[in-house]
């Protein structure tokens, strides 16, 4: 697999989501595939709901905790985590849910890649967007930034 970094951002705010999403429209060709990874709590459901909402105004994404997969008119949400088996990925028909879809946010999807690979319509792009929880300013986490870096993936074997 080869990985070619797009873009970073630095000290990224929640309230600067919102432009983070649109540039990342910008940057990747759809229909695609965005494994989002971090560390617990880092944000990445948060992203996810900001990334959906700028897309499909009246949507929203639900939270991992009910279910693996949600979807909008043009996004489709995963949620990995509780996943632990690769045939898993097999079972969950993604094929049938990416139809139309422009999107595909996947949590905890970097040891499923290959999995994914093989499911996932060809005419979908590949994409990693990493974030990183920059050290906390206050007691509250209430001024934490993140960093975030994209990465296209090619040639997935």
């Amino acid at each position: 697999m080869i990985e070619k970094k797009i873009r970073e951002w630095k000290k990224v705010f929640e309230a600067d989501l919102g432009y983070i999403a649109y540039e990342l429209k910008d940057l990747i060709e759809s229909p695609s595939v965005i494994i989002l990874n971090g560390e617990m709590g880092v944000g990445k459901t948060t992203f996810s709901k900001v990334f959906v909402s700028s897309t499909d105004q009246r949507s929203q994404t639900l939270s991992p905790s009910y279910s693996v997969l949600s979807e909008t008119p043009s996004i489709l949400h995963g949620d990995f985590y509780r996943l632990e088996q690769q045939e898993e990925i097999i079972h969950l028909e993604l094929s049938l849910y990416l139809e139309d879809k422009q999107y595909f946010l996947v949590e905890w999807g970097q040891k499923y890649i290959r999995s994914l690979s093989r499911e996932v319509p060809e005419n979908y792009r590949f994409y990693t967007l990493g974030i990183d929880l920059n050290s906390s300013l206050n007691e509250d986490n209430s001024d934490e930034s993140r960093n975030f870096t994209l990465k296209e993936l090619s040639e997935i074997d």
